[in-house]
């Protein structure tokens, strides 16, 4: 079973965007998710800061700025 996050910040409507589409499609195929902000790391902000909303299965960097649904759900099916 995979884990989701979304690397998020208050304020990026991107990242409200990707949690919408994230949200969707985890529900969908019984994935689990969270959202991390970014800004509440030192070391999270250092390394995506200005790349968010970043998507990570299962902690490694799937995407980011945009949700690419058919890509993401593919990555899931595995």
């Amino acid at each position: 079973m995979h884990q989701v996050t979304v690397m998020t910040r208050d304020g990026c409507h991107a990242c409200d965007d990707a949690i919408s589409d994230v949200r969707r499609i985890c529900a969908e195929l019984g994935v689990a998710w969270s959202a991390a902000d970014v800004d509440a790391d030192v070391e999270l902000r250092a390394e995506y800061g200005d790349r968010v909303p970043v998507i990570l299965i299962d902690g490694v960097e799937h995407g980011f700025w945009r949700v690419e649904e058919e890509r993401f759900r593919r990555a899931l099916a595995r």
